[in-house]
């Protein structure tokens, strides 16, 4: 059984690996996620590291639950701003409608992910093999519900989460092939990705929260890991 995990990185478009009976496969780079989809025929399940499921007004529940559960990690969950919010055109209308809809302005950060996020949205709405996951949730799992202890971008917290993939049996070799040119961050944020998609495909994985909402488009708003 085949899954793919996929995380954005930045200029590049976006990572994926990809795992054969939860054993690492390969890795694939395109600056297009539907292309790289498309790269990854007859994957069974596909879980992607960017936010799908959109509610109408309020942050999302999914969001405030999954902050929650991760403690000194929280601030790498972004709230994610209602769907009209993502209409708007600039940041400043979009700020002063996330104002309307929330309560609280939209963050320039938040804002900088409109492009992929439209993108991600488009194949998740034709996919329904595509599943939103947040690596520091799968990172949470597979250290038996203990958030990682130290950043994704340091040192420690590097060897700390490829070192708990390896224990869980996705042993990432030196050599990646196409992700060689990818941050070490997004890589590993792929492969704890992938190792949810193999928990999807399982039937296994777990969901915040546990109750979803149900976004504009009647389908689950919810973090799988």
């Amino acid at each position: 059984m085949d899954v793919l995990g996929i995380d954005a990185c930045g200029k590049l478009g976006w990572t994926g690996i990809r795992l054969t009976d939860g054993v690492y496969a390969d890795s694939l780079v395109d600056v297009r996620l539907d292309s790289l989809i498309d790269r990854s025929a007859g994957v069974s399940a596909i879980a992607v590291d960017m936010p799908l499921g959109l509610v109408e007004r309020g942050w999302r529940a999914a969001d405030l639950a999954a902050r929650a559960l991760l403690g000194a990690r929280r601030s790498s969950v972004f709230l994610v701003a209602p769907r009209p919010v993502w209409r708007e055109l600039d940041y400043g209308a979009a700020a002063d409608r996330c104002e309307q809809l929330t309560g609280n302005r939209l963050s320039r950060q938040t804002w900088a992910l409109a492009p992929k996020l439209a993108e991600a949205r488009a194949c998740w709405l034709a996919d329904d093999r595509i599943h939103e996951v947040h690596p520091e949730l799968s990172f949470r799992a597979l250290a038996g519900g203990v958030p990682p202890s130290h950043p994704k971008k340091t040192w420690r917290g590097q060897n700390q989460r490829r070192s708990l993939l390896a224990r869980a049996g996705i042993v990432l070799p030196d050599a990646l092939g196409e992700a060689d040119r990818v941050p070490p961050d997004d890589v590993l944020d792929a492969a704890a990705a992938a190792w949810s998609a193999h928990r999807i495909a399982l039937g296994i994985a777990g969901r915040v929260p546990e109750t979803p909402e149900r976004g504009a488009e009647d389908r689950a708003v919810e973090i799988r890991y």
